[in-house]
């Protein structure tokens, strides 16, 4: 007699094991390549508009942009992972 937890999902029929963990993984990793993408392009916009402003002693615009890139990347980050609870 089968139980609840011997239900399968039809879309992970055929899989592997470690398919159907990379298909469980897979919003979580595109989560975690989307907060590293956002910190590392407002950094390299604010390292670009520092030099073309000519900051040199204070990199003010590479710490803005750091910041704001790691604000929104955390942002959507726990949005992703979060949601993914319920």
């Amino acid at each position: 007699m089968a139980g609840p937890g011997d239900r399968k999902d039809p879309d992970s029929e055929g899989l592997s094991s470690l398919g159907e963990g990379y298909r469980k993984a897979a919003p979580y990793i595109a989560a975690s390549t989307s907060l590293v993408s956002a910190v590392a392009l407002f950094t390299l916009g604010g390292v670009w508009l520092d030099r073309k402003v000519g900051n040199v002693r204070v990199p003010w615009f590479t710490l803005l942009g750091a910041l704001l890139g790691m604000t929104g990347g955390f942002i959507s980050f726990f949005k992703t992972v979060l949601g993914k609870r319920k």
